[in-house]
């Protein structure tokens, strides 16, 4: 290229003198030449300016440009300067790990990688590209697709109960089942092994932690009636006149056989919006036990169980008021949210 011709010919006289088989002690004495030659003021072309960005960006040291062109390190710095205000970047071209989807395309539209990098890009790459793409790392969320009807009838209910006290909602006997893995936790990930579980009942109130009873077998409208004669029935007597039973719709809840116990028992039952778990509290409370008996090894059902029950009763009154305490926050979620599921 004729733009190159000072810098080829300066070029040459180095590379003359790494081919003479004297290898670090020739260049040091070429080094040492140009650096003590005297150095006249004289003004560089145009193609000496342009060589002396191609030298620097093939990784010429300041002082060797000097030395080829004449000149002093400053003046090469200030041709430098001036060239990299008017037409870019002068950076010089190093030896580093490569970077494998640095200048690709980060992500296909399915996700993956463009596999055209010449070695595969380091776990810190990766993540970097997908923080880049704005894909981050969380645990999914399980939000049901509620039906409209059920939309609808989550915003009337939380629009009832969206002005009531601590003192109404002290009234109201939580309850649900729950279901524990002996082993880890029931999470996201699936493997094919035996795994056992203990089924269990509970409730709660404004008084503080209520009755936790274990489900033997499978759980049907029989077994729950016995659960709320003896479990839940003494517990809401002790609650005093007013208080309110809370269940969720599931069909063994809501048969004929169950509300006519309710009905001859004169229990108050509170209605219910179907869809709606991240209205009762209780649903926090089953998170709370599972994260304290996450460390604890259980060999059967009756081993897991007794640790629950050691734990649930060791639930402090702090975490009952912070549960009742968001109950506004819930309902207006709701709203807010249209009837569609909510961070709870």
């Amino acid at each position: 290229m004729q733009i190159l011709g000072p810098f080829q010919n300066r070029l040459s006289i180095i590379r003359d003198e790494k081919d003479d088989g004297q290898g670090v002690t020739a260049r040091k004495s070429a080094h040492h030449r140009t650096w003590e030659e005297p150095q006249e003021k004289k003004n560089l072309t145009d193609n000496d300016k342009r060589a002396i960005v191609v030298g620097r960006q093939n990784g010429l040291t300041m002082m060797t440009l000097a030395g080829m062109f004449g000149v002093t390190e400053a003046c090469i710095s200030q041709s430098l300067k001036r060239w990299k205000a008017q037409d870019g970047s002068t950076k010089s071209q190093r030896t580093r790990r490569p970077q494998p989807i640095q200048d690709s395309p980060p992500l296909r539209s399915d996700g993956k990688f463009f596999s055209n990098s010449p070695s595969p890009p380091s776990v810190s790459t990766v993540k970097r590209r997908h923080n880049a793409a704005g894909i981050m790392g969380r645990r999914p969320v399980k939000k049901p697709l509620i039906s409209e009807k059920n939309r609808a009838a989550r915003v009337k209910w939380a629009k009832e109960h969206l002005n009531w006290t601590r003192q109404d909602w002290n009234q109201i006997l939580w309850s649900d089942e729950s279901k524990f893995l002996l082993f880890g936790s029931d999470g996201i990930q699936w493997v094919r092994r035996p795994i056992g579980f203990c089924m269990v009942w509970g409730a709660f109130s404004g008084s503080g932690i209520g009755p936790l009873h274990r489900v033997n077998g499978i759980m049907d409208k029989h077994v729950y009636k016995d659960i709320l004669q003896n479990q839940m029935l003494p517990h809401l007597r002790a609650m005093g006149r007013g208080s309110v039973y809370q269940q969720d719709n599931d069909p063994k809840h809501t048969s004929l056989f169950v509300k006519d116990w309710f009905k001859s028992r004169r229990v108050n039952v509170m209605g219910w919006p179907s869809q709606s778990p991240d209205l009762n509290p209780i649903e926090h409370l089953w998170e709370k036990l599972e994260r304290r008996c996450a460390n604890k090894r259980a060999k059967n059902c009756n081993e897991k169980f007794a640790q629950q029950l050691s734990e649930w009763n060791q639930i402090p009154m702090s975490t009952i008021d912070t549960l009742l305490n968001s109950m506004q926050r819930r309902c207006q979620a709701v709203i807010d949210a249209r009837g569609f599921a909510t961070k709870y």
